[in-house]
């Protein structure tokens, strides 16, 4: 069994955890000095509302469907991710961010790992270049399965929205994973967006 997670975890980088619900339950004093957010205002609050993380082209990444959280709570490798969160102050914060899940019982406990980033340069303020080879031929079914894989829909989820079965969606899914190149939908998440095949 895990400590209480009220209780403080001790990191020299900022450390904040989050239930199944994605509510926080602790944020450290390297997370208050990092984003420049109290524990106070942190801890009860959703974390996807606290962190507001987007990626480098402004695309949301930390929402209520979380998929990183999901994925690690299903035991799959999260990369850690460049992204661009809230601070006390209201502007955003270049961090690198990782995401793990650690099983407490029945539910996961999650707790994300931030470090400085590099604050982003002039030109990656830019539209990145679309990545090199040929442009992905995704068929419109992968395509919808992609936007609500997006939107953090789980497999089960996906085949009930557009009423398949849940093993075709899984086929979907590995079709987009080979389509572009990817081994985690994470990344095929983010090669789409560079792709601008979705938002």
């Amino acid at each position: 069994m895990l400590p209480a997670m009220a209780t403080e975890f001790r990191s020299g980088d900022a450390l904040f955890t989050f239930d199944c619900d994605l509510n926080v339950v602790s944020w450290n004093r390297a997370a208050e000095e990092l984003t420049g957010i109290s524990s106070t205002d942190a801890i009860g609050k959703q974390c996807w509302e606290v962190v507001g993380g987007v990626d480098e082209r402004g695309s949301l990444v930390c929402h209520a469907g979380c998929s990183g959280a999901r994925l690690a709570g299903q035991g799959w490798p999260v990369r850690c991710q460049r992204l661009l969160v809230k601070t006390g102050s209201g502007l955003k914060k270049a961090v690198w961010l990782s995401t793990i899940a650690v099983r407490d019982g029945d539910d996961p406990v999650y707790m994300h790992l931030m470090r400085n980033g590099p604050e982003p340069s002039v030109d990656e303020e830019e539209e990145p270049a679309k990545p090199r080879g040929p442009e992905p031929k995704l068929t419109d079914r992968q395509l919808e399965v992609l936007e609500l894989m997006r939107d953090g829909l789980s497999a089960k989820s996906i085949s009930r929205r557009l009423r398949i079965a849940e093993p075709t969606v899984r086929n979907h899914i590995r079709a987009i994973l080979l389509e572009l190149g990817c081994h985690s939908q994470l990344e095929a998440l983010a090669k789409a967006r560079r792709w601008g095949l979705i938002l």
